[in-house]
């Protein structure tokens, strides 16, 4: 695959970032996905392509290898990032709902299937439960499911039951993580004795998303008092209590932008879309390079940061409550950064997924 060129001139763009996000969750699902120790009815990713495997090409391998291959990966003592798993989840919805605005209900309904399946897999690796040690984990597979149960409603005029029991349960969770403790918001873990962007951007939004729109405005009220710096207009990564009252971590992450840019546009209170706007100008200021597009994070994890961004900024390039220029600069920074990922074929699920993300939200501009 080649990599595509935002700025060319081509008469059907839109149709070349759908296909090059087609290609890109038939690359995710082939070299990654797999049922969960062989169980019908589930779906899971491994967190590394096989190397070794003639299948790790873009595009289906052969059920049988694939079959074979699902008895062998991932088991309850692999490795496990469950917060990985939940964007994953994230991208198979987005080509779902992707699908079904173009009129494609029947992709859109195996897309829904393989989300289910997905879900079905987190749980049953997860030990049975959705909780976690981790808000953060907790908060991404919230709004995922809550995205899935959305899916299942616009395709098939019913919930899902099992997204519905997810949200739920998580609900409860990102409740209980909030305390008065440094002036409010949720923890990072069940350790209790760290509070930061990361888990309360994406807790903001789900509950902004989910009918609890006073702990959204209090969620993100206590981010912008303790989190937001000024100067660079970004949110800073998170802060410990101290002997002195608070210790900050200062450090800037692409990703903890998207979700709170995304919580303001859920609230959508005049300040709100105000304070989203300079959000996008502040990430278009120090986190973007014209013609290059988002700063990508190293390693592991930061192989999602961006790809997080990404979805949400395609978010606020559609709504027309922005100004023209905060839509046109956040459409830009999105589709540069896809440019920029499009020929690529990490060997890492979150890089791997985050590329798909980036694509897809190219895709729906």
């Amino acid at each position: 695959m080649t990599a595509f060129d935002a700025h060319a001139g081509s008469t059907n763009p839109a149709g070349s970032w759908t296909a090059l996000a087609a290609e890109a969750a038939a690359d995710v699902n082939a070299r990654f996905g797999h049922r969960l120790m062989g169980l019908p009815g589930t779906w899971i990713g491994s967190l590394q392509a096989d190397a070794t495997d003639p299948t790790d090409a873009p595009g289906p391998p052969p059920a049988a290898r694939r079959r074979q291959r699902s008895d062998t990966r991932q088991r309850p003592w692999s490795e496990w990032h469950y917060w990985w798993q939940s964007h994953y989840l994230d991208s198979i919805i987005d080509a779902g709902f992707l699908a079904l605005s173009q009129g494609g209900r029947i992709v859109a309904r195996g897309e829904l299937r393989r989300a289910r399946q997905l879900l079905r897999g987190i749980m049953i690796r997860n030990f049975g439960i959705f909780p976690n040690y981790y808000y953060d984990d907790m908060a991404w597979l919230a709004l995922a499911a809550s995205r899935l149960n959305t899916l299942s409603v616009r395709l098939e005029a019913r919930p899902s039951r099992l997204a519905l029991c997810a949200v739920r349960s998580l609900t409860r969770q990102l409740h209980g993580a909030h305390d008065s403790v440094l002036g409010g918001g949720i923890y990072w873990s069940r350790k209790r004795d760290f509070k930061n962007t990361p888990a309360n951007g994406p807790a903001a939004l789900h509950f902004a998303r989910n009918g609890d729109p006073e702990a959204a405005r209090a969620i993100a009220g206590w981010l912008r008092t303790e989190l937001f710096d000024p100067q660079p207009g970004l949110y800073l990564d998170g802060i410990h209590p101290s002997a002195t009252g608070r210790d900050v971590e200062r450090t800037i992450y692409t990703y903890n932008q998207g979700p709170i840019l995304a919580a303001l546009l859920a609230l959508g209170r005049p300040q709100d879309l105000a304070d989203a706007g300079a959000l996008i100008d502040a990430v278009s200021s120090h986190l973007h390079t014209p013609g290059l597009g988002l700063r990508l994070e190293p390693g592991g994890d930061g192989g999602l940061f961006t790809g997080i961004l990404c979805r949400y900024l395609a978010l606020a390039a559609q709504d027309e409550r922005l100004p023209a220029h905060s839509r046109a600069t956040a459409s830009t920074m999105v589709k540069e950064t896809a440019a920029r990922l499009a020929g690529q074929a990490p060997a890492q699920l979150s890089a791997a997924v985050q590329r798909w993300t980036v694509l897809s939200a190219a895709a729906s501009l």
